[in-house]
């Protein structure tokens, strides 16, 4: 421990020699003060400067004796023995004990100076006048408590109080020493809602190719006859019918693709022949735009699909059903930052049903999912996006029929042989666009908003099947104050004529 300074100290001592030599034979005649017992004090009471700034104390008793731990942060002026002065000199802490001539403690109290802090408190209010924010300082952590509009402001009040509690250093620098570090703990009046659009677009194209030999003989004298192909040719008709060249030869069609038929004589034998041909070539495009909206650290989710049953065999031979969903899914998980950005899980899936890899029970068909699913977190601002690309799929099927040794004879084995090309490609894309937003207030537009239906008159003359007029947009809803992009909770356009 520290004594009071010496400038203190002869004040004090002073004022005791003049007050003994007042009383000096009454002090005589007065016994000894009685030994006080052992023990410790640790005083409860706080007092809060800043640097520069003074507080006076009435004592309730006279003091003998006072002292500070920490003379450069706390110093002491004693006026009388029963008024003393507090002042900070500099940041940090410092207790100060005064006692009687008994030893008693007659004050005593932990004194915290921080810089400016009444500065800083005055700077915040001229800055935000509707925030509600209170400054603590305990050793070199200034905690930031109470309640303002936006993360916006949270940021701002956060950079203001580093800039003035630690003047004349960089604090943009990241690798500058600061005296007093920050901790912000303050809160937004209201919870933040984020809305999440996501546009989900996938283009599938698929190409088959097919080509399939066919021939069939016949002899009118019942002789040698022969036919190749996997299908059938044709018909050349029945004898008993008087089947002659006169009479048309009846081809095979086939049910895709284009069939060239042939027929004439080879060496004494009626020939039909047909050549099959096909080619196929698909273009599926899928495009969904799911919107949702969350609270801050809560999870939502979308589906657009449905479900399809499953059997499940249970005990004694019963089979209960469940379902499995299918569709574009989409679940999100966002988180708004103290400095307005958000930081969100996100999880959109794209699954159709399919028959590649389907499970036949029980004469039930279980139909297989193909699914392209991604999941990911992210940081981004309000109003910005992200894509997630380059989900790709390219699948390449050539599958040959042929019989054996024949269809390996040059020239004349094409035409026993049946060759198909398949060729799928996939392309999935997903751009993900998060906004701060609050509810509106104001009248949202529906899809049916301005429908009428037809009278009679309207459906049966004039075949109209609606009629009205298209129903007026309301505003878009607001974006939270102080964030950037456009809100995205606009009402549904109207119905359109």
């Amino acid at each position: 421990m520290t004594r009071i300074s010496a400038r203190s100290r002869v004040r004090l001592g002073a004022a005791l020699a003049a007050l003994a030599l007042s009383v000096g034979t009454f002090a005589a005649a007065t016994p000894a003060a009685a030994a006080q017992p052992a023990g410790s004090y640790r005083p409860s009471t706080e007092v809060m400067l800043s640097t520069g700034e003074g507080q006076m104390i009435r004592l309730p008793r006279n003091v003998s004796d006072v002292w500070t731990s920490n003379p450069n942060v706390a110093d002491v002026y004693v006026a009388n023995q029963r008024q003393i002065s507090l002042f900070g000199k500099d940041a940090g802490e410092a207790t100060i004990i005064a006692t009687a001539a008994d030893g008693s403690v007659v004050y005593g109290a932990k004194v915290r100076v921080s810089p400016n802090v009444t500065s800083v408190d005055e700077m915040i209010k001229a800055a935000m006048p509707d925030a509600d924010i209170r400054i603590t300082t305990v050793g070199q952590m200034a905690v930031l408590n109470g309640t303002v509009s936006s993360p916006e402001d949270s940021a701002q009040a956060e950079s203001l109080v580093r800039s003035l509690l630690n003047p004349g250093v960089d604090t943009s620098n990241p690798g500058a020493t600061l005296k007093f570090i920050p901790v912000n703990r303050l809160k937004t009046a209201t919870p933040l809602q984020v809305n999440l659009k996501v546009t989900i677009a996938e283009v599938n194209r698929s190409l088959l190719k097919q080509i399939g030999v066919n021939i069939l003989s016949r002899d009118g004298t019942n002789g040698f006859q022969f036919g190749i192909g996997q299908g059938n040719a044709g018909t050349f008709g029945s004898s008993a019918s008087g089947d002659t060249a006169a009479v048309p030869k009846g081809f095979t069609i086939g049910s895709t693709g284009t069939t060239l038929g042939f027929a004439g004589k080879l060496l004494g034998l009626d020939i039909l022949s047909t050549l099959n041909l096909s080619e196929g070539d698909g273009l599926v495009s899928i495009l969904a735009e799911p919107n949702l909206t969350a609270l801050s650290g809560e999870t939502a989710s979308f589906l657009a699909g449905g479900e399809f049953p499953i059997p499940v065999s249970q005990s004694l031979g019963a089979v209960t059903i469940e379902y499995r969903q299918y569709g574009v899914g989409l679940a999100f998980t966002p988180i708004v930052l103290a400095d307005g950005r958000i930081s969100m899980r996100v999880r959109p899936e794209v699954s159709e049903l399919s028959n590649e890899g389907a499970v036949k029970l029980n004469d039930f068909l279980v139909p297989a999912l193909t699914t392209r699913r991604a999941e990911t977190t992210v940081e981004l601002g309000s109003g910005q996006s992200f894509m997630i690309a380059g989900l790709l799929r390219n699948t390449n099927t050539n599958n040959v029929n042929k019989a054996p040794f024949l269809g390996d004879l040059p020239i004349l084995g094409a035409l026993f042989r049946s060759t198909s090309f398949k060729r799928s490609e996939t392309e999935l894309v997903i751009i993900v666009t998060p906004y701060l937003v609050r509810p509106t207030s104001g009248k949202l537009a529906l899809p049916t908003q301005g429908y009428r239906a037809p009278t009679d008159v309207e459906l049966n003359l004039e075949g109209q099947t609606f009629k009205g007029v298209s129903g007026a947009a309301s505003a878009p809803a607001a974006a939270a104050p102080g964030m950037t992009g456009a809100a995205s909770t606009a009402a549904v356009p109207g119905f359109k004529l």
